[in-house]
């Protein structure tokens, strides 16, 4: 039997760990930063927005878990994300998917799900 995207990510604890590289990576990249780093004197809103990644990708890939945030237009509205800013975030993403060992079948799965993601986030 075929493990699920959820499975293949190290189910709940492999996301978290995953989302949370991906924070630092956000952090330390000069293109997106600037959107990432005043979380780092609101830690209690930034561990809200982990949770909300973590439950939205584990729901997403195939857990039990329930994402109870909002959409995805909502959340990005009047962020005017750009794609190449998109860009960026997938590619710290993916850092974060290497730094964990995720392998390659499930990093196209990943991007599949991010891709079908962008037209909600860029330029709302």
């Amino acid at each position: 039997m075929t493990k699920t995207l959820y499975e293949r990510l190290g189910g709940k604890e492999g996301i978290s760990l995953i989302v949370d590289d991906t924070v630092i990576a956000h952090m330390n990249n000069p293109a997106i930063n600037a959107r990432f780093l005043p979380f780092k004197e609101k830690p209690e809103q930034l561990a809200i927005i982990k949770k909300h990644t973590i439950d939205f990708f584990c729901a997403g890939s195939g857990g039990t878990e329930h994402y109870k945030g909002k959409d995805m237009v909502t959340t990005h509205t009047g962020m005017n994300i750009s794609p190449v800013e998109y860009m960026h975030v997938i590619d710290d993403i993916f850092a974060a998917l290497d730094k964990n060992s995720i392998s390659e079948e499930s990093k196209k799965d990943v991007l599949a799900i991010l891709w079908s993601l962008k037209d909600m986030i860029i330029s709302k």
